[in-house]
Order: C-alpha cells, then sequence, then structure tokens
C-alpha cells in the first residue's frame, strides 16, 4: 500500500505559540458560547482549538512543520509520529472531534446541546493534554 503525501510546509519551531495562543483564544470562546447557550458556537470554536492545538501548535514545536492539506483528519497521521504519551488515545479523541465539523457547520440542522457538551468535554481532554506537554 502507498502512504498518502500529506501536504505540509515548514515552520520555525518557534512559532508554535502562536497556535497556542490561538487555541486558547477558541477554548475560551466555547466557554463563553456554552455559557450563553450558543450550542453552534461551542461546537465551531471546539474543532477550530484542536486544529490549532493539533496541527499546529504540536507540529510545529515537535516537527517543524504545519498541515496545509484540506483533509484535517489526515493530520492524525502526522500526529501519531510525535514522541509523546498517550499519543494513540489523543489522536483518536482529535479525529472524533474533527468528524463533527461538518455536522456543526453545513449539515440542515441544528448543533444541539447534548452534542455540543459532548464536544466541549473532549476539546477540553485534548486542549488540556496539549497544554501540559509543550512549553507555556
Amino acid at each position: 500500500m502507498i502512504a498518502k503525501k500529506i501536504k505540509s510546509k515548514t515552520v520555525e519551531k518557534g512559532d508554535y505559540k502562536i497556535y497556542l495562543n490561538k487555541a486558547r483564544e477558541f477554548y475560551e470562546i466555547m466557554l463563553k458560547a456554552k455559557e450563553a447557550g450558543k450550542w453552534t458556537a461551542v461546537g465551531l470554536n471546539a474543532v477550530h482549538c484542536v486544529i490549532s492545538c493539533c496541527c499546529d501548535a504540536l507540529l510545529v514545536f515537535h516537527l517543524g512543520i504545519r498541515s496545509m492539506g484540506d483533509d484535517h483528519g489526515q493530520v492524525a497521521e502526522l500526529l501519531v509520529r510525535l514522541p509523546l504519551k498517550d499519543l494513540n488515545r489523543e489522536a483518536a479523541v482529535f479525529k472524533r472531534i474533527i468528524a463533527k465539523k461538518n455536522v456543526i457547520a453545513y449539515e440542515n440542522r441544528e448543533f444541539r446541546e447534548m452534542e455540543a457538551i459532548d464536544i466541549l468535554k473532549l476539546t477540553e481532554r485534548f486542549y488540556r493534554w496539549t497544554i501540559g506537554i509543550l512549553p507555556a
């Protein structure tokens, strides 16, 4: 089987802080959206938070690259290359969150409170794991 080429570009490793700050902003807005009962906003900010954590901060810090592909699900393939504890479990969490992006943004229905609370909990876990392994 031929491995898929994942588009990426080289980035200065110190730039991970930029993406970590973006993740922090998405995380904080996600929490405020929960308090306001804005379930779609909870979901989209959760998705963008983990993208900033995974696609950007973690990959930049460890590999000096950013994914440039359209399929964020493929980023999990890059994520599992990192030398980190609990990586497979966290990559699975990342995939679960990313899988909800189309439901949240594009489907012809409301994103419900129960779904928002679920994605919020997953995002909190992934975000805390990320900030726990990256320098502040």
